[in-house]
């Protein structure tokens, strides 16, 4: 039907009425009782068929029977009431999810750029400093009916209940750990925090990790941060060389003490011993002695002679055996500088 014919027309007393129309008819062929209920069986099929569904090997099928949870299926073929009974609904639970704070990804290209957003990024300290953090929070699917019917909005959720998190840990914390070496226990401590934040809410949502991706003062006093944080670094370098000179002295001293003190265990020992030695020897000549006084005590002359004059040529006359008559003349074939018998120089 033309457009034309829906136009209005003006009535009795100026009123407009509506165009009169009229339906086209439609004759359908006659039909039998029996392909009437073929039809019928068929489209019951299909309707039934649509109830068909995969669930994914990442996923979980949450299966609503009007509106109301009633089945969890894990991935495979499985089968519902089709429409208007029940419906699916899969989310994917392995799937990791990431949450930022502080700053926003504008491209994620090579080079990315970002965007901050200092109303989340700006936190106060536990010394009561100002300083910017840039936090990344991956999160995942740990109770798919939990997730998608305990919390509205999930995403925004765990973005708050994180800046809440991270927030409450910063307050506890001095500047110099959060921009130095206090980092990873940050981390972990929101972590716990933002995990026991969500359990509470009945989230359904596992805290896969949470990395902070920038950690500085403000850009207003940023140099003024730089040259401390050189200070810094200079006095723990001049520590590190302090401490490895002594490391190095300390060792070598001590070294030189046990060799010192090696050396003098050696000698006591050496002396301690060489005395019980003369100790013993003076013993055992006493014995001697004891038996035979005379024969000992010359014994003793000649061996003290020996060692009074060791580089001398000795002669030793005997008393009283036969030879009272001996001229004590020296030999004249052995005196310094003259040969002797066999023309062999000698020297006393």
């Amino acid at each position: 039907m033309a457009w034309d014919d829906f136009h209005f027309r003006k009535g009795f007393g100026g009123g407009y009425r509506r165009p009169s129309f009229r339906l086209p008819r439609v004759r359908l062929a006659q039909l039998s009782p029996q392909v009437l209920w073929a039809m019928l069986g068929g489209l019951v099929v299909i309707w039934l068929a649509s109830g068909a569904y995969i669930v994914g090997p990442d996923q979980r099928g949450i299966v609503l029977r009007f509106g109301q949870h009633i089945a969890t299926t894990d991935p495979g073929v499985h089968w519902h009431w089709p429409y208007p009974f029940e419906t699916v609904l899969r989310p994917k639970v392995t799937e990791v999810q990431r949450v930022e704070i502080g700053f926003r990804t504008i491209d994620p290209g090579s080079p990315a750029r970002y965007a901050d957003v200092a109303s989340e990024s700006l936190m106060l300290t536990g010394d009561e400093n100002i300083i910017d953090i840039d936090l990344v929070v991956q999160y995942r699917i740990a109770d798919p009916t939990k997730f998608l019917f305990r919390v509205r909005h999930l995403p925004d959720t765990v973005k708050s209940a994180a800046e809440a998190a991270l927030r409450e840990v910063i307050g506890r914390r001095r500047i110099d750990e959060a921009l130095t070496v206090g980092k990873l226990d940050i981390q972990e401590e929101t972590k716990v925090l933002l995990q026991s934040i969500l359990n509470a809410y009945d989230a359904g949502v596992y805290i896969v990790a949470v990395q902070l991706q920038d950690v500085q003062p403000p850009k207003q006093v940023l140099d003024a941060f730089k040259d401390v944080a050189s200070a810094r670094e200079d006095r723990s370098r001049l520590i590190n060389e302090a401490e490895g000179y002594r490391n190095a002295v300390i060792p070598e001293v001590r070294g030189k003490v046990e060799t010192v003190l090696r050396e003098a265990e050696a000698y006591r020992e050496e002396k301690i011993r060489r005395a019980q030695g003369e100790a013993q020897r003076f013993l055992q000549i006493l014995q001697e002695y004891r038996k035979a006084r005379d024969v000992t005590r010359k014994r003793l002359v000649l061996e003290t002679l020996e060692e009074v004059l060791p580089q001398m040529e000795k002669i030793i006359i005997e008393e009283g055996v036969g030879n009272t008559n001996l001229l004590p003349v020296l030999p004249l074939g052995k005196r310094d500088g003259l040969p002797d018998l066999d023309g062999n120089s000698q020297q006393r």
